[in-house]
């Protein structure tokens, strides 16, 4: 067995191990990885979304399969001190040792800092790891913390390239005031041109960020307990942290120690192999010069690992620098920036077409051959949503007329235009081609495109692209819901809503065949709650209710129910306190506090729930919707009211938007919450939508779950009024309602919307779509027609029937039912070991 040693652990040293475990099916080579960071190889590119709410967990590359490789060895904060290329043998800082027939160099870069006096004062930071962000969070918080402080703490970015625009997003998201400083004439001076970088210098400064081109950070200073960053025009900017995000150079100095060429300006001389002049060294990613020029994209560092492995594996891959796709897409506070091919029109003979809007605030400019035939590169600044569609034609004939490509409502270029060898997705390689294959072979759906090719699972951006070659290819996905409809749910509420459709027996003749099932019933009986908000226990929508819905409870393991009465925003008085406690010690009911700041009831039998529901109701109480497909809670911290941190009323807020929410059905569960600062102590960031306060107003996050896969929400709106915040908040939920699949929650919805979150965006924020007024409308009708189903209940003597164990003998409670004490409280007895589990409720019919 062959010995491979990877020295370092970044993204592409990831991809490298990643790459040989996948092609090396015999084993043939045992993998032993040097990194000289402790964490786990994560995602570097994201590494802005680390202070938006993403855990390292979530910024993760490796997975467990390959953790638990037994042919993968780790060794984290290990960094190598010493190559013996004679001996083919590394030393480790610890004092580790190990030889090896092949050592890998993916060493990466650091983060250059210009050589400014000052620059090591206390309150200057680098932006490259994870450690990075975690000292300038802290530096931040303890900025917001200062008692003497007047008005908002703010931040020096030195950098207006990709990585200082970034610094600069994660600045303001961490409530600082950045200001940008470029030593160029424009921002990201490599990927776009004068004409785009004036309309991203524009849009950017829109957004309240100070940004100075054409100067350089002089020297930083210390002022009455704050940094003065005085500029090369002597400007003096004040300022908590000064952050360099000013470019990167290749980590070589292993190399050099070792006697291995470097390039002219940097990183380890590799050829077209990726191979050092030692024919057992390779350097691949950000600290290898590739013929001599280094690159800082991870494109291009996963192309150098692919290349590595098959090498090492027999193979013959090469690769050159005019291979190389530096291609570059994505969203820099908010706007939109994409660079592909020849951007800069340096080809001779290129010509450039330029549609600049700034009405719009949007600049597109194509580079195309002499004879206008071909695409070279091109710049999208304000709106990049072609992207996808035009960088894999770079090489290509222009399928139509390139002014008409970029203007607004001209022609999209179309997925059949391309050839098999067109690369899709650019950071993993991915061309039309293999996905194609893919979809032969069975891969019918955008996720299992995903995880059979790689395609847009890092950026993301070919994802859109990936839909239009399945449509291309003839994929059809079925929607039908069940085997009674051919509709998905969100045509079936647009029937119901279009056709005024009432009942299902109504809408089952008209549009769909048989009687119905578990899957069609409660999605109609949803729609209808919706639309009309109307008892669902009412006629014959009671049948089509799920078990819960059936009896306004939650069933438990034992055939129990569980009574959780609403507690708006958790805020309750010592009187309804006083209430549920008499009620769980009447009735012997097991009482717990939930996470989302409420209190549950648990192992109350169906004939009690009335009697239950008759005190609580009487105290005031109403459903807590705890059993529906609907909203749950809007949990809130205490803000201002008590907290000296809180910038904003949170419980006050908190309990206005669950109030307003209160029985809205939904394709899934709804839960909310409202910080009162940026601490984000109801950690409103991990619901469907969340509410941060600012000291400007507050900010809408949307998204967020818990559950199997958790997710972060994504900032919405940020900065707005309490008034705008709602009117938002019902845009997107009924946006959401109507347009949702079955079960299918926000995240995934969105993830699942052609432009994700900006299409959301342009919808309910910018009226894109032409609806706000009737998603306007339709949540006002819901909040005039609410009423409490359990006061409704307890009104109708006929609903009251239902709730028995056995309808031929209603006056027999269900002697299964048994309870042991447990800590004090009654639990369910364990069960027989041949007794039956109780999964569902008998059939009963309409009332």
């Amino acid at each position: 067995m062959s010995r491979l040693v990877v020295v370092g652990n970044g993204m592409v040293g990831h991809r490298l191990v990643a790459a040989m475990r996948d092609r090396d099916t015999a084993g043939d080579w045992e993998i032993t990885v040097l990194g000289e960071e402790t964490r786990r190889a994560y995602d570097r590119v994201a590494l802005s979304s680390y202070v938006d709410g993403r855990s390292e967990e979530e910024l993760r590359l490796d997975d467990d399969e390959l953790r638990g490789d037994p042919l993968v060895t780790y060794h984290l904060g290990d960094a190598v001190a010493t190559v013996d290329r004679d001996a083919r043998r590394v030393a480790t800082a610890s004092g580790r040792t190990l030889t090896y027939d092949a050592l890998v160099l993916a060493t990466g870069s650091y983060p250059f800092v210009p050589p400014v006096p000052g620059k090591d004062l206390p309150g200057c930071f680098v932006y490259r790891t994870l450690d990075d962000l975690d000292a300038i969070k802290a530096a931040a918080a303890a900025a917001a913390d200062d008692p003497g402080r007047r008005g908002r703490p703010s931040a020096i970015v030195v950098g207006g390239g990709l990585l200082g625009l970034e610094a600069a997003r994660a600045m303001r998201l961490l409530g600082l005031s950045p200001q940008v400083v470029e030593i160029a004439p424009r921002l990201m001076p490599v990927q776009v041109d004068a004409g785009g970088g004036a309309l991203l210098e524009r849009l950017v400064t829109a957004q309240g960020i100070a940004v100075r081109t054409g100067v350089s950070l002089a020297a930083v200073s210390t002022d009455r307990g704050r940094l003065v960053g005085t500029l090369s025009d002597g400007v003096e900017l004040d300022a908590d942290l000064v952050v360099f995000s000013a470019g990167i150079r290749a980590s070589d100095q292993l190399a050099r120690d070792c006697g291995l060429p470097v390039g002219e300006r940097g990183g380890v001389w590799v050829d077209d192999r990726c191979r050092t002049r030692d024919d057992a060294v390779w350097a691949i990613g950000e600290c290898a010069a590739l013929e001599g020029r280094t690159y800082g994209l991870v494109a291009p560092g996963y192309a150098m690992a692919e290349v590595v492995a098959d090498r090492l594996l027999g193979g013959e891959a090469r690769m050159t620098p005019e291979e190389l796709d530096m291609s570059t897409q994505l969203k820099l506070l908010g706007v939109d920036v994409a660079s592909f091919g020849d951007a800069h029109a340096v080809t001779e003979g290129a010509l450039e077409i330029v549609v600049n809007d700034p009405v719009e605030g949007t600049y597109s400019k194509l580079v195309v051959s002499d004879d206008a035939s071909t695409l070279l590169g091109g710049v999208l600044v304000g709106d990049a949503s072609r992207y996808g569609a035009l960088r894999p034609l770079v090489g290509s004939r222009l399928p139509d007329d390139p002014v008409t490509l970029i203007s607004k409502g001209g022609a999209e270029p179309d997925a059949s235009a391309l050839p098999d060898s067109a690369q899709i997705c650019s950071c993993n390689a991915v061309t039309k081609g293999t996905l194609c294959a893919a979809i032969a072979d069975g891969a019918h759906t955008v996720p299992e495109l995903k995880a059979c090719t790689r395609a847009g699972t890092t950026c993301g951006s070919c994802v859109p692209a990936l839909a239009r070659i399945l449509a291309q290819q003839g994929v059809e996905v079925s929607k039908a819901l069940c085997d009674h409809f051919d509709h998905s749910r969100a045509e079936l509420f647009e029937i119901v809503a279009g056709a005024r459709i009432t009942s299902f027996s109504a809408l089952i003749s008209r549009y769909g065949r048989g009687s119905g099932c578990d899957i069609c019933k409660p999605v109609v009986g949803s729609i209808l709650a919706t639309l009309y908000n109307e008892h669902v226990l009412d006629g014959e929508r009671a049948t089509l209710q799920d078990t819960n819905d059936h009896f306004l409870a939650n069933m438990q393991r034992n055939g129990t129910y569980s009574v959780v009465p609403r507690i708006a925003g958790g805020e309750v008085t010592p009187e309804g306190l006083i209430v549920i406690g008499e009620v769980a010690r009447d009735y012997g009911l097991y009482t717990k506090i939930t996470g989302g700041q409420r209190i549950d009831m648990f192992g109350a039998r169906v004939e009690d729930l009335p009697a239950i529901w008759r005190r609580l109701v009487d105290a005031g109480f109403e459903s807590g919707h705890a059993y529906g497909k609907s909203l749950r809670t809007v949990k809130s911290c205490v803000g201002t009211t008590w907290c000296r941190y809180g910038v904003q009323d949170s419980v006050g807020l908190a309990v206005e938007l669950e109030l307003r929410y209160r029985g809205l059905r939904s394709p899934h569960k709804l839960k909310s919450g409202v910080s009162g600062c940026a601490r984000e102590c109801a950690e409103a960031r991990s619901k469907d939508f969340g509410v941060i306060a600012t000291e400007h107003g507050w900010n809408l996050y949307v998204g967020g779950n818990g559950g199997f896969t958790p997710r972060h929400a994504e900032l919405l709106v940020s900065d707005v009024d309490t008034a705008t915040l709602v009117r938002t908040i019902d845009r997107f939920l009924m946006f959401y309602v109507r347009t949702a699949e079955r079960l299918q929650r926000t995240a995934p919805w969105i993830e699942a919307m052609e432009g994700g979150l900006d299409h959301l965006r342009a919808v309910i924020v910018d009226d894109s779509l032409g609806i706000c007024g009737e998603l306007d409308a339709a949540m006002a009708r819901h909040v005039d027609s609410y009423a409490d189903e359990w006061a409704g209940v307890l009104a109708d003597p006929q609903k009251l029937e239902r709730f028995v164990s056995f309808v031929n003998a209603p006056d027999t409670p269900d002697p299964t039912v048994r309870f042991v004490e447990e800590r004090g409280q009654n639990v369910p007895a364990p069960g027989r070991p041949d007794e039956p589990v109780l999964i569902g409720l008998p059939e009963v019919s309409s009332r």
